[in-house]
């Protein structure tokens, strides 16, 4: 069995689907359930006896250390995070409680089990801690892509609190001997994703019949990766990472985000043409930058296609239309995220 924690949230719940599709091995689901974990995500595995669910809170050391004695996981894969930067700027709180002090619960409570395990148990142990290329700050337009060893520069309360996360995962290696590995990946998009990130955001508002708000001059430059890839980038490195080790994750694609968002409408003219005939793309509406909106980033996954043989399978091209065919036939899913929390949420951020 190994433990997932956040495993209800968008790349978690995408990675526990996909585990339980690949293998028989049990998985048991720790997540909080905040406004981003939607266990409805996870439907289609309630009648799965490897799925074993438990609601609650990485920061809950006693319950984590209860789970860990009582199903005694071989790995733990953490994806536990608030993740999203424009509600750090607004409530930066919940990001450090999360972020910081939950991962430095979580890593006491493995770190306790794992010095209780022996032999074979004790040395093939792993934890993998999922972290994000924000924690690099921003490039220039010419700069080459981030490294594993790039400086760690984060601009925002979200990337700020990954840092220090991945700093207390690094001191937990070098200290204690906590058999850890850590991915830093780009911006992920695929099913099931909340929709206050661009993607789903602009997919869900143009069906609406709402503005596509992008931020500034729609300039700003992210690498995109599909989440089915990203979730085989993790197998890979939970399976045969070297201890110790960051592996960045990328798909080798970088795009402007007002690019991707005539991308959207085009599919969208294409796949669920507007009734009056129009583009989507008459939409698009440009609103006021957010603060210390980094500029660009770009992933160099070069180390982990070269020590462990991984590529994503997905280009943009195909990953986006996948995206978007998924959006239009999962009405239902879609409806019940967007609740009336989530649209105040919208209206405060984009007017």
């Amino acid at each position: 069995m190994i433990l997932v924690t956040g495993g209800a949230g968008f790349i978690g719940a995408n990675f526990v689907l996909d585990w339980l599709g690949q293998t028989d091995e049990a998985l048991l689901n720790l997540d909080k359930l905040t406004y981003a974990g939607n266990i409805d995500t996870l439907r289609s595995l309630d009648s799965d006896p490897r799925h074993l669910f438990v609601q609650g809170d990485i920061g809950d050391a006693a319950l984590v250390a209860k789970l860990l004695a009582e199903h005694k996981p071989r790995a733990v894969v953490n994806f536990a995070a608030e993740s999203h930067v424009d509600r750090s700027i607004h409530g930066p709180e919940d990001f450090i409680q999360t972020n910081i002090v939950g991962t430095f619960h979580l890593l006491e409570a493995v770190r306790a089990y794992w010095a209780g395990l022996e032999g074979e148990a004790r040395q093939n142990f792993r934890m993998l801690h999922v972290s994000t290329d924000e924690v690099y700050g921003s490039l220039g337009k010419d700069d080459p892509a981030f490294t594993e060893t790039h400086r760690y520069e984060p601009n925002s309360p979200y990337s700020a609190s990954k840092a220090a996360s991945d700093h207390l995962v690094r001191a937990y290696h070098h200290t204690y001997g906590l058999p850890v590995l850590t991915t830093n990946c780009s911006n992920n998009y695929g099913p099931y994703h909340f929709p206050e990130k661009l993607i789903p955001l602009m997919i869900v508002n143009a069906l609406a019949g709402k503005p596509l708000p992008v931020y500034g001059d729609g300039q700003q430059i992210r690498d995109w990766l599909y989440v089915k890839d990203h979730c085989s980038a993790i197998r890979r490195v939970l399976e045969a990472g070297t201890l110790g080790d960051v592996y960045n994750v990328g798909g080798w694609n970088e795009k402007p985000n007002i690019e991707i968002v005539h991308a959207i409408c085009a599919l969208l003219d294409e796949l669920r043409p507007r009734t009056d005939g129009a583009s989507y793309s008459t939409q698009i509406t440009y609103v006021t930058d957010r603060p210390g909106h980094d500029r660009r980033y770009a992933i160099d996954a070069s180390k982990l296609q070269r020590e462990l043989g991984w590529k994503p399978a997905e280009t943009f091209e195909t990953g986006i239309r996948k995206t978007v065919q998924w959006y239009l036939e999962n009405n239902a899913w879609v409806d019940n995220v967007t609740s009336g929390t989530y649209r105040k949420w919208i209206e405060k951020q984009y007017t």
